[in-house]
């Protein structure tokens, strides 16, 4: 499944010192996601998922976030190969590996 979205990076706001960034896929998407992936979830309901967004690619998970969505970490070499700030908005795509 391959889900292409876009959406505006925010800050975790329990760990805001940290800076960890994410974006949140699309509710629509998100279910689709949780009715295809019933039973394969990793720690802390994690899926494995492949992304990009413009010239970067890279691996990690995505997670079940607050809203019923999966919410996906933008690492900050990622946001600096980019030029990505929290509140900018950008084009990913997202494909789960664990299917």
């Amino acid at each position: 499944m391959i889900v292409e979205f876009e959406a505006e990076l925010w800050l975790w706001d329990a760990r805001k010192g940290d800076s960890w960034t994410f974006v949140s896929l699309p509710a629509e998407a998100s279910d689709e996601i949780r009715d295809r992936t019933a039973g394969v979830r990793r720690g802390f309901g994690s899926l494995r998922v492949r992304v990009r967004v413009g010239t970067s690619q890279w691996a990690t998970s995505i997670f079940p976030g607050g809203d019923g969505v999966y919410v996906l970490p933008v690492k900050r070499a990622i946001r600096k190969a980019q030029s990505l700030d929290v509140g900018d908005t950008a084009a990913f795509t997202v494909e789960l590996a664990d299917l």
